[in-house]
Parts: structure tokens; C-alpha cells; sequence
């Protein structure tokens, strides 16, 4: 899911499938049991359990389980994330519960690459604004998804009247040893071309402490002296079908 990526939202055109969750939050749960106990011990990293790559009781369809590696480094600096395989994410959703066709899963998990993909570009645009002379420079040390918890700005902005977010992602960057928080809500948009549905990327540190509130003041105001003075947003990010 305002036109400047760092503090506004940068734009995609993949279009999900009608029943993805991560498009409709309000999406119906199948009712179906879990192929993995809510009970197994999460990866503190990614507050995720280690998920099967193994067919789940009454999958008709047989699902990739190739995991595509990031772009994104993790902290040891020698490795990069991995993505779930289409197997491991359908075994997630049915773990939640989501009714979710199983023909639509390898899309589904395209999306879900790319918007990961343009969010850590976003990160690195903020990360520019810091020396970070480590080797690599900045990592993603752990993250965790809070789809049920509206982020401080994404509460304001529903009260005024806008769309809620359909995700919120917080990502914990390794910046050389120092810990920075970033907050990630994740928007639909209205269709520009009838079809083509838009996500908006809402990516900003949070604010846990004055030097991300100043960085924040400091993107502000850059983009409105820029936008007073004709030249557009400050760092504007549209992707249309994938390509930049």
C-alpha cells in the first residue's frame, strides 16, 4: 500500500488474487485444523515457527519448495534472508486458518517477494542518510508482522478518514552493531488502470528516538520545499508489473 516512499508510500501494480489475505484482512478463515500446532516454538527472528515443506492434510495441488534468497542481508553479514517456498507459505496460511485456493499460492507469494524487495529499498533510502562503515552496510537483523496492530500514524490517519492498512511489518536493522527500528504499513490503493490493483509501501523508522524523529523532520521538510519549488516529492518510487 502521498508520493515520497520514505514518508509517504511507494507504488506497486501487481495484482493478488481476490481472496489473498494479505489484500482482504476481512478474508473468511476455512475453519479447517492447523497442519502445524499454534503451540510450536517461534523463530525469534521472524516470530514465525520453522513450517513444514511437507503437503498439508488435504492439499490437492502439489506446491514449489524452492525458497528464492533476498536481496536482503541478515546480521552474521556472510547470508541473506530467505523467503518462504509456495509450500511453506500455504502450510502458514493454513496454519492461521485463511481459506486460501491453492492454485493461487504461487502468485501470491510473487507479491510477496516483490513488496519485501521495494520495502528494503525503502529502508536503505532512510539507512543513506547514516554512515554505516561496517562491511555490507546496513543488515536486516530480525522482523515480525503485526497485521492486527495499527501503527501510531496508520491510527491517526484511519480517525481522519483513511484506509486502514491491510499489514504492518516492524523490521529491526543492524546499523554497525546499533539497533534501529522501522515500522512498514502496507496499503491498498485505488486502481489507476481497471485490473491493476495498487499497493502503497508506508516505510519510516519508528520514533524511538530523537535522531529518527529528526530524520523524519528533516525528510519532511525536504519534500515540501521541494514540491514548493516545482520540482516534485523528494525520492519518488513508482513500480508498475515489477519493473522500476
Amino acid at each position: 500500500m502521498a508520493s515520497c516512499p520514505m514518508h509517504q508510500q511507494s507504488q506497486s501494480t501487481l495484482s493478488p488474487p481476490p481472496s489473498c489475505p494479505m489484500h482482504n484482512p476481512n478474508a473468511p478463515h476455512s475453519g479447517t485444523s492447523s497442519p502445524t500446532p499454534v503451540t510450536d516454538a517461534l523463530n525469534q527472528l521472524n516470530m514465525m515457527p520453522d513450517l513444514s515443506q511437507a503437503p498439508a492434510l488435504g492439499q490437492q495441488i502439489d506446491l514449489p519448495t524452492e525458497r528464492v534468497i533476498s536481496s536482503i542481508p541478515k546480521s552474521d553479514g556472510a547470508s541473506r534472508w530467505e523467503y518462504p517456498s509456495p509450500q511453506q507459505f500455504y502450510n502458514a496460511l493454513r496454519r492461521k486458518g485463511w481459506e486460501t485456493p491453492e492454485e493461487e499460492i504461487e502468485t501470491m507469494v510473487d507479491i510477496h517477494n516483490f513488496l519485501n524487495e521495494e520495502a528494503w529499498n525503502e529502508v536503505l533510502k532512510w539507512e543513506a542518510m547514516h554512515e554505516c562503515p561496517c562491511p555490507g552496510g546496513p543488515k536486516l537483523a530480525r522482523f515480525r508482522g503485526k497485521p492486527q496492530e495499527l501503527s501510531p500514524k496508520a491510527r491517526i490517519l484511519s480517525w481522519l478518514g483513511s484506509p486502514r492498512p491491510f499489514d504492518r511489518h516492524d523490521w529491526v536493522v543492524d546499523r554497525c552493531g546499533r539497533e534501529v527500528r522501522y515500522v512498514i504499513d502496507y496499503y491498498s490503493a485505488p486502481e489507476d488502470i481497471p485490473g491493476q490493483p495498487v499497493f502503497h509501501l508506508d516505510v519510516r523508522p519508528a520514533l524511538d528516538s530523537v535522531e529518527s524523529l529528526l530524520d523524519r523532520a528533516k525528510v519532511a521538510a525536504r519534500e515540501k520545499f521541494e514540491t514548493w519549488w516545482g520540482k516534485g516529492g523528494a525520492g519518488v518510487v513508482e513500480v508498475e508489473g515489477g519493473k522500476q
